[in-house]
C-alpha cells in the first residue's frame, strides 16, 4: 500500500521546511530508514529518512520549494503499485469547508483536465495554493480551466493563464496590476529593458494628463537584489514570530567586572605553559549564567502550548553569527559542567556551527540564550527572544571607565548586560533579580561557588 512522505516538524517553532535536495529520483527503489531528501530549516540542512521501503513513485514538492510541516512531499509505493498521483504539492482534496464534497445525488466526478462547473453560489473548485496565487497575480479563477482532480484549478493552471499575456512583454505582476486597473496592455508602449512594460508605464496610461518624466541624463544604476530566501528568510520569520507571540521587555545593568577581568588574567597566567589554553570573558559569563539560572528557575523555562515548562537542567544556547545569518547551538545540561568543561563544550559547538557540522539536537531544546556582541565594539542592545525560551542575555564589551570604589575614584572595567524576557511568563521583579544576581557574580566571582 502506498505511503505518503511528509514534511517533519522539528521543534516547536518550525512551521515549514524547504526541500534542498532529493537524494532519490522518481522510480528509484528506497529502503526504510535510508536518507531520502534534505530539508533546510532552523538554519541548518538535515536529511529525512524514508518512512517505508518501496519505489519513490512521486515527488510532490520539488527541490527549492517550501512545504508546511506535516504536508505530503512525496509518495512511496510498493513495487508494481500505481497509486493516484497528487497534484500541486497538496494532498488529494477531501470534503472541506472551502471545497465541499459532492451532494449524494450528484453526477459522477468531472474527469481531470475538464473545467469543473461553478456551483450555483459561484464557487470555483481550486486548490488553496492556486487561490492564493490567483489573488497575487490578479487572475480571475472563472477564466481558468482546471486540470486537477474533478476539474479543480491548480497553481500550474493559474500560472499558465498569468504567463499567457497574449505575447505582452511584461512581468506576471505587471500584467496582474493592469488587469486590476482595467488597462489594455496591448495599447501601451513599454519603456523598460527591451521594451518591457513596467508599472510606471501603466500609471502614466491611467493619468495621461500628467507630464512625462524627463529622460535621465545618465544611465540609471541598477540595485543589487538579494533574494529573501534560505537561512535569511528563516531568521526573519523566526524573529518576526518571536515579537508577535511574546510580550518582550528588556532591562539593563552596568556591572563593574574588574574582578572578572582579574580572574581571567590569573587563570591565563596559571596555564601560560600550555599554548593551547584559552579563556575568554564569555566563558566565565556562560558559567555564571548557569549558576544564576539554577537559583532563578523561572528564567530557565519555556512557554509551550500546555503551559510553562520549568526545566531541571540548563540547555545553554550561544548565538553564533554566520555570513548567511544567525544560528544558536546549545550545550545540553550545561549546569553540570565545571568552568573548564563548559568552555570546551561551548567552543566546540560554536566552531562546528561555523563549519556546518551541527545536528538537529544541537539547535533545538535550548532553555536560555546568550548573545555576546563585545567583539563588535557595542556596549548594549535589546536582544530578541529565541522562542519558546523565557530569557536571552545580551553581553556588551568591557570598557575601562572612571568609577567609585571604596569611596575613591579609580579606573574600573565596566560591562553592560541586557536581559530580554517574556513578560507573559514572569514579572519584572523576578527577571531583574536574576540579572542583578548575575551581575553580582561577575563583580565578585567568588559568589559563583556559593
Amino acid at each position: 500500500m502506498a505511503q505518503q512522505v511528509i514534511m517533519p516538524k522539528w521543534g516547536l517553532t518550525m512551521k515549514e521546511g524547504k526541500i534542498v535536495r532529493w537524494l532519490k529520483a522518481e522510480g528509484d527503489a528506497v529502503t526504510e530508514g535510508e536518507p531520502l531528501f534534505e530539508v533546510e530549516t532552523d538554519k541548518i540542512t538535515n536529511s529525512v529518512e524514508a518512512p517505508a521501503s518501496g519505489i519513490l513513485f512521486q515527488i510532490i514538492v520539488p527541490e527549492g520549494d517550501v512545504a508546511a510541516v506535516q504536508a505530503p512531499v512525496g509518495t512511496i509505493a510498493a513495487d508494481g503499485e500505481t497509486p493516484e498521483r497528487v497534484d500541486g504539492g497538496a494532498p488529494a482534496p477531501t470534503a472541506t469547508a472551502e471545497a465541499p464534497a459532492a451532494d449524494a445525488g450528484a453526477s459522477a466526478a468531472t474527469p481531470a483536465g475538464e473545467k469543473a462547473p461553478a456551483r450555483e453560489d459561484g464557487f470555483i473548485p481550486a486548490m488553496p495554493a492556486a487561490r492564493k496565487l490567483a489573488e497575487d497575480l490578479g487572475v480571475d479563477l472563472a477564466s481558468v480551466d482546471g486540470t486537477g482532480r474533478d476539474g479543480a484549478v491548480t497553481k500550474r493552471d493559474v500560472q499558465a493563464v498569468a504567463d499567457a499575456g497574449g505575447g505582452i512583454n511584461a512581468s506576471p505582476k505587471t500584467i496582474a496590476f493592469a488587469r486590476k486597473k482595467g488597462i489594455d496592455l496591448s495599447q501601451i508602449a513599454g519603456t523598460g529593458d527591451g521594451g518591457k512594460i513596467t508599472k510606471a508605464d501603466i500609471l502614466r496610461a491611467m493619468n495621461p494628463a500628467a507630464p512625462a518624466e524627463p529622460a535621465p541624463q545618465q544611465p540609471a544604476t541598477q540595485d543589487t537584489i538579494v533574494p529573501m530566501e534560505g537561512v535569511r528568510k528563516i531568521v526573519a520569520d523566526n524573529m518576526h514570530s518571536s515579537l508577535q507571540t511574546s510580550a518582550q521587555l528588556t532591562v539593563f545593568v552596568e556591572a563593574d567586572v574588574t574582578e572578572m577581568v582579574r580572574l581571567r588574567d590569573t587563570l591565563r597566567q596559571r596555564n601560560r605553559r600550555n599554548p593551547e589554553y584559552r579563556l575568554s570573558y564569555n566563558d566565565i559569563i556562560c558559567y555564571a549564567v548557569c549558576r544564576a539560572l539554577k537559583r532563578h528557575p523561572v528564567m530557565n523555562s519555556t512557554l509551550q502550548d500546555d503551559g510553562i515548562h520549568m526545566h531541571e537542567h540548563v540547555n545553554l544556547g550561544v548565538a553564533v553569527s554566520l555570513p548567511s545569518g544567525l544560528i544558536v547551538p546549545n550545550v545540553k545540561e550545561a549546569d553540570t559542567f565545571t568552568l573548564e568543561e563548559l568552555k570546551t563544550h561551548v567552543r566546540d559547538a560554536a566552531a562546528r556551527a561555523r563549519q556546518g557540522g551541527l545536528n538537529m539536537d544541537e539547535i533545538s531544546g535550548g532553555t536560555f540564550t546568550i548573545s555576546n556582541v563585545s567583539m563588535l565594539g557595542v556596549d548594549g542592545f535589546t536582544p530578541i527572544l529565541n522562542p519558546p525560551e523565557t530569557g536571552i542575555l545580551g553581553v556588551g564589551r568591557v570598557v575601562e571607565k572612571p568609577g567609585v570604589k571604596d569611596g575613591e575614584i579609580a579606573i574600573r572595567s565596566m560591562m553592560t548586560l541586557s536581559l530580554t524576557f517574556n513578560h507573559m511568563v514572569t514579572d519584572g521583579a523576578p527577571a531583574m533579580t536574576f540579572l542583578r544576581e548575575l551581575a553580582d557574580m561577575l563583580e565578585t566571582p567568588g559568589l559563583m561557588t556559593v
